[in-house]
Order: C-alpha cells, then structure tokens, then sequence
C-alpha cells in the first residue's frame, strides 16, 4: 500500500499490542516504524534470548500489522538506512514520508521519555505521545495516593485496587474468603509432587537472526540456544500459554510460589511476565482468567489471590514507585555497597548450588522466578555488600522479562534495600537454613548449611551476622529485626568473634567461593 503520509506513528518492542487503539482499523496516509537498533541493544549486556525473542516478535508484529492492511516501515538492525538509534530514525524517516506528525506511545523506561520529550523540543512538526493503553493505573497515580506517607507500603494501594476493578470481592464489598492476603498459605517446600507440568511454550527456530545479530557484532551474555527460543513471539502463543498456566500450574501455583527445586526450576510459575511486559497479553484478563478460575472451582482460593497479587498489585505498584522517582531512584545507595560483581556472575561457576543453579538457569534459560531472584542470588548480593547499581545492571541484562520500570525498584528497593525502605519494610536477608528449609539446594553442596564457622560453612551463614552488625545503626531499631538483634547480642563474644573473622575471610575471596 502507498499514497501520501502524514503522520508516522513509533512502535517500540515493548508495545506489540495489537488490541491497542491506533490499530482499529488501517489509515492509508499512516506509516507504523518498528525498529532494531544498537541503541537498545547496547545500553546494558543483555540475554542473547532477550534480544532474540523481542526482535523475533517485532517481526511477528510486523506482519500482523500487514497483514491487516496497516503500512508498515521495519528497520531492520542491519539495514544500510538504519541510524542505529531510535530518534536518528525516527527524524530520517519524517523526512522520507514528509509527514507533519510524529506520534508514540508512552515509553515504559525513563530513559527513552526522556529522549524523546527532548527530541520533539528540537522539532517543527507536530510531535504526541498517547497512552499505551495497557496498564491499570496512571504513571503519577502511586505519587498522589501516597502522598504524605513515609513508606509507601503495597499493601494499602493492592486493597485499593482490589475494589476499584472488582477483583476477588464479594457481594457485600469485602475480600473473598474474609481477608486480603493468603500469602500465610504460600510457603511450602515442593518434595516432587505434585510433579512440574510440562512445558508447554513453544519453540521457535530463529537462527538466522541469531546469525545476523552476531554478523553485525552485538555483544550478549547467556546461551543463545543457537536461536532456538522458547518463548510466545505474538499474542495467539502468548494466550496459549496462558491457557496452559491456568489450566496445569494455577491450581498448584499458590502453596508452591516460594519453592525451588534443582530438577523443577519453573515448578508452577506461569512464565507470562515477558508476554505481559511487551504487552501481548492485558494485566486485567490475565487477572480475570485467574479469578475465573478460582469461581469455576479450578484453583484454590489462595493460590489465585497471590497471583492476583503479583499483577494487580506488586506490578502496578512498582512502576508508581519508578516513575514518582526517577531518574534518582537509580543512583539510590542507602547502605553504601560498593562491591563489584564476582566474576562467576557470568557464569555461574562457584561452588556455592544454591548460586550455581540460580545464576546458572539465569544463563540458561533468561529466567529465575521470583524467589530465585530475591532470596538466592539478591540475598547473597546485599549480605556481600555488591554495588545495587552493579547488580541493578545484571538483572536488567539477563532476564527476559526485564524492563527498567519493573526491574529497577525490585532490585534497588526490594532486594538491595538501597532505597533506605521506601517499599519494604524490612532487608530480605537470611543464613542458609531459609535456602535449605525451601528448596534442595544445599543438598550435595561444598559447603555445609548447618556450619557457621570454618573451611567447610556456608558463606551465607557468616555474612547474614556479619551484615545485621554492619548495618546497625540503620536497621537496629527496626521492630522486625528485633528477635534476631537480640539472638545477636546474645551470642558468647567468641561466637560474635568468630563470626566476623569468617565474613571478613568470605568477603576477601568472593571471586573463588
């Protein structure tokens, strides 16, 4: 299709939405750009199955948009034109099409708004930029609710999201079941049954474009499969795997969310945060099917409301906190951690299981689910007092799922407390009874759970001590962390003694641990 343009119309990797309103119905003087460029893939090391799986679904969505009948313009990542940055297009392109508008949706990350706000500044024609009709709340509406308050604790905007959509309340406007949160019915060990369902994700075989991204010299971590993805690349796929988690994981999901399992790394976690992420599926079915399920008598009660939970609440939640923050929220040390990364963070060669099998399925697969996250690899990384800004880059990086509005405040606020307790309320820390009593992880390990002191102790151990007394003054008069304060200053000064010269002979080697 050709013919006049006016108005050429950004679509970022991140918007591959095709339920979103500029796609109602096809406008002949409308070019919709989609483009690969260095400036995206750049910025931070990413997973090779990252760049893979969202570059594979802007070509998906590509043809889609083709397909019915929209005109679309694909800058391809080694194409001759390409200017390798999204403004430097974006301008080449008005001027080719000669339009008098530029219009994008909203980004998602601080960094591209930015850009693009100030590009738009240096601009004569007209330049918008409209919603991306995909989340349920406004980026400053977080910032309005929580006005005034010292914390800004989620549990008082998720009740409140709760009965502004409807979600799990009954005819009298109180939660189901009585109460808000069933996370108390959320913590058990997984022991092999009920077994793991099978992965039902497709496959896809992109080693042409995998070929090409190396061709052209774009550096990556983590195993390529040598293009072979498993990952939705467009929403029919992504429905499917919705579908499937509904139906095979849903009804498990809840009492086994906190579990890890050396044989089971998805056990039943629904892997739809990189399709919900780049918009092919919609947080509210997604919540409605869950619901749906739970009406219907296919998942229990409490297994359905922590889901709901992650998506209604923790994931409108943290994107208030990014956008009522940034762009200082990212340089945010509270703790002063400083350490670099160990170099093993690349590939998982350590002899700690627990880390190896984490940052291992990291590497492998693009994914650890949430616990993995928090409680193996960002509990190790805030008890060794890793830089949260070195860490923040390496979550970014080598997680598919990962975004900078949802995987900055988990990891400076949630995990690394760099924030000073903006969003939690207390450090996720623990020894290594919290890792052996949920997973099997320690099983087989060099180290010995049980040993605090000595050649053979698991590091955790030593540095969970070390950490409470590091810090203090800072998080001593936290009513939380009180039990364990005591438990401390309880300890023979021999025990406390000996303690610290652990830490200390742990932090020394962290590179060879």
């Amino acid at each position: 299709m050709s013919g006049a343009t006016h108005t050429l119309r950004l679509v970022l990797g991140d918007q591959l939405n095709p339920g979103h309103s500029w796609f109602s119905q096809a406008d002949p003087q409308v070019v919709h750009v989609l483009m690969e460029v260095r400036q995206e893939t750049d910025y931070v090391r990413h997973h090779a199955q990252k760049i893979l799986a969202i570059f594979a679904a802007m070509r998906d969505f590509a043809r889609h948009l083709r397909s019915a009948g929209h005109r679309v313009r694909y800058v391809a990542l080694d194409d001759a034109s390409n200017r390798q940055s999204i403004t430097g297009n974006l301008e080449a392109l008005a001027r080719h099409y000669g339009v008098a508008r530029v219009q994008w949706q909203q980004p998602d990350e601080w960094r591209l708004d930015a850009q693009l706000q100030q590009w738009a500044r240096s601009q004569d024609m007209d330049c918008e930029a409209v919603d991306s009709e995909h989340f349920l709340t406004r980026r400053n509406e977080l910032a309005e609710l929580m006005r005034g308050r010292r914390q800004w604790l989620m549990e008082h905007f998720y009740r409140q999201m709760r009965r502004r959509w409807q979600v799990l309340m009954d005819a009298h406007g109180e939660p189901e079941g009585g109460q808000w949160n069933f996370d108390h019915d959320n913590r058990k060990p997984w022991h092999g049954t009920p077994p793991e369902p099978a992965d039902s994700r497709p496959v896809h075989d992109h080693s042409a474009l995998w070929e090409m991204l190396q061709s052209a010299g774009v550096q990556s971590m983590g195993d390529a499969q040598a293009g072979q993805l498993r990952w939705p690349i467009n929403r029919t796929q992504a429905l499917a795997c919705l579908d499937a988690f509904v139906r095979d994981a849903l009804p498990h999901f809840g009492a086994y969310e906190d579990a890890m399992a050396s044989q089971a790394p998805r056990l039943f976690h629904s892997l739809l945060s990189f399709a919900l992420n780049v918009k092919m599926l919609q947080p509210l079915e997604v919540v409605r099917r869950a619901e749906a399920a739970w009406r219907e008598g296919v998942a229990p009660l409490a297994a359905v409301e922590g889901f709901v939970r992650q998506i209604l609440g923790w994931r409108e939640y943290v994107r208030g906190i990014y956008w009522a923050n940034m762009p200082r929220y990212g340089q945010l040390n509270a703790l002063n951690h400083c350490q670099p990364l160990p170099a093993w963070f690349w590939s998982g060669d350590t002899r700690m299981r627990c880390m190896r099998l984490a940052i291992g399925q990291s590497l492998q697969t693009a994914h650890a689910h949430h616990i993995q996250r928090l409680m193996v690899i960002g509990n190790f990384a805030l008890l060794a007092g890793l830089s949260p800004q070195a860490l923040h880059q390496w979550y970014l990086g080598v997680y598919i799922d990962a975004f900078e509005w949802v995987e900055l405040p988990n990891t400076l606020g949630m995990s690394q407390r760099a924030d000073g307790g903006l969003i939690a309320t207390k450090p996720y820390v623990s020894s290594a009874a919290y890792i052996h009593r949920m997973s099997d992880y320690c099983k087989g390990c060099t180290y010995d759970h049980r040993q605090k002191t000595g050649d053979g102790a698991c590091p955790f151990n030593a540095l969970y001590w070390d950490f409470l007394e590091r810090h203090s003054p800072a998080l001593g008069t936290n009513p939380r962390l009180a039990m364990v304060y005591r438990q401390w200053q309880k300890m023979p000064d021999a025990q406390r003694q000996a303690l610290r010269q652990q830490a200390r002979q742990v932090l020394a080697r962290l590179d060879t641990l």
